[in-house]
């Protein structure tokens, strides 16, 4: 890996979001040229103060992925593109389909044609997500389960994700996509449930007010930590192998969210937890008990997660505690 990325051109889209800076991070680091674009639509994640200790390494352009002449100059000189932009509220794919479709597929389409025209020779890793299975019929769920996605972003994160593979098939253009279950860690949206519950579990707690988790509480999630998620796309991109294939990430800690609730309060020490009844609209929505099997990835390309979730949450709580202004501050 230090190797394949040493003095590589890289484009990561969703630069200044959650995953996309924290890779960002470790590409600098591997010695690779960094170029991020982000669109910085406030309710999309991005936050310039993720980058902010290495903001003199790489080189940021602001633009949308939907602007298809920014993303056509940005790729010509890649090696890898980390295509990691998305609208990733399934709330907000109800109630703005348009919006969801013009940024998880139709941009994906116009990013792919870019790169059959200007640059065909990069390798794409492109970020899904387990949303895409839907309820499940088994568990842990596998690569072979039917995809039956229960909302709007996860029929267009489909749709994007089989364009990857259909143009990596039809053009040899080389393509892959993780399939990602719930990733948390420093530099995740906080300020509400945009992105993930647990980044407004994580406020709720260091503001002392209880965590609210939703139903009984039983529901059954694994989770990934950012460094582990991170190092699953760089495995990706530098492996051949992984070309035209679709990986679930994952994780053998399997907890309720009642467990996990619980857990967050003894790690902070402080703090408690409800049980409240669903939202009716997050109700339709839900798919009850999920986690991944990710046995493919780590036999083919050797990916495991390596932090455990104790420890995941201890350093996320930490680093918020200690960066609450930055990243909820309602003054900003």
């Amino acid at each position: 890996m230090l190797e394949s990325y040493l003095n590589k051109q890289v484009l990561i889209t969703g630069g200044l979001g959650f995953i996309g800076s924290n890779l960002a991070r470790k590409l600098v680091a591997l010695g690779a040229h960094v170029t991020l674009a982000d669109s910085l639509i406030p309710q999309y994640g991005g936050n310039p103060f993720n980058i902010h200790d290495i903001r003199d390494q790489l080189l940021v352009n602001v633009c949308d992925v939907r602007d298809p002449f920014a993303i056509a100059y940005l790729l010509k000189d890649k090696d890898y593109l980390f295509n990691l932009a998305g609208q990733t509220s399934h709330l907000d794919s109800m109630a703005d389909p348009k919006t969801d479709l013009d940024i998880n597929a139709q941009a994906q389409l116009s990013i792919l044609e870019a790169c059959r025209k200007v640059n065909t020779e990069l390798k794409i890793v492109f970020a899904s997500t387990r949303q895409i299975y839907g309820k499940p019929d088994y568990l842990p769920v596998d690569e072979k389960h039917p995809i039956r996605p229960v909302d709007v972003n996860g029929i267009n994160k489909l749709a994007g994700e089989w364009y990857h593979l259909l143009y990596n098939n039809v053009y040899g253009i080389r393509a892959c996509a993780l399939r990602l279950t719930n990733t948390y860690g420093p530099g995740m949206r906080v300020k509400d449930a945009r992105q993930t519950f647990l980044g407004i579990w994580v406020r709720l707690l260091i503001e002392g007010k209880p965590i609210k988790v939703f139903g009984d509480g039983m529901q059954l999630r694994d989770f990934n930590y950012v460094d582990d998620c991170v190092d699953a796309l760089l495995l990706a991109g530098v492996s051949d192998s992984s070309n035209g294939k679709v990986y679930n990430l994952g994780s053998s800690e399997v907890i309720s969210l009642k467990e996990l609730a619980g857990l967050m309060v003894s790690i902070d020490r402080a703090g408690a937890f409800e049980l409240i009844p669903f939202p009716p609209e997050r109700k339709a929505i839900d798919i009850g008990d999920y986690y991944s099997d990710f046995g493919l990835i780590k036999r083919e390309l050797g990916w495991k997660p390596r932090i455990g979730l104790r420890e995941g949450l201890t350093r996320t709580l930490a680093f918020y505690r200690a960066h609450q202004r930055q990243y909820w501050d309602e003054s900003l």
